[in-house]
């Protein structure tokens, strides 16, 4: 049986080097531009580098929340940075690669096992980095939430 699924977004040119994306699946449009880095980019707009970088993180996050849910694990914090890499590769530019660092806060360390559990299995689980030829580091943290002795 297969399983498909579409996700549509048009992106329409607006001025200079910055356009407007949008989806019939949200409420809000997104600005986007050349980053700042090249010739014409711009300051304070989102990229398609940050886009990617960003589709990458979020999806660790969405997928960590759906595993942890199906595997009860009990945390009280998730948060992930993500550092994307652009370079030059045989002359063409190329997201070579993407650095997650989540950290997800439990309550117990009677929990770190299953969390470091739930963390590789999002990770390994995550459709946007299993479809994206970028090298993913994945740099997990799990903390253990002290209890505030009065």
């Amino acid at each position: 049986m297969s399983i498909e699924h579409s996700y549509n977004v048009s992106v329409a040119w607006k001025q200079g080097r910055m356009g407007q994306m949008a989806t019939p699946d949200a409420n809000e449009a997104i600005g986007v531009a050349t980053p700042p880095q090249f010739p014409g980019g711009m300051e304070g707009v989102w990229s398609p580098e940050h886009l990617f970088t960003a589709a990458v993180n979020s999806c660790l996050m969405t997928t960590f929340l759906s595993i942890a849910e199906n595997s009860k694990l009990q945390f009280s914090g998730f948060t992930s940075d993500a550092a994307g890499k652009l370079e030059m590769v045989d002359g063409k530019y190329v997201m070579s690669e993407v650095t997650l660092r989540p950290i997800v806060t439990i309550g117990s360390e009677d929990d770190r096992a299953k969390a470091d559990k739930v963390l590789l299995k999002s990770e390994q689980n995550c459709l946007i980095s299993n479809s994206v030829k970028s090298r993913i580091i994945f740099e997990p943290t799990v903390k253990v939430l002290q209890p505030i002795l009065a």
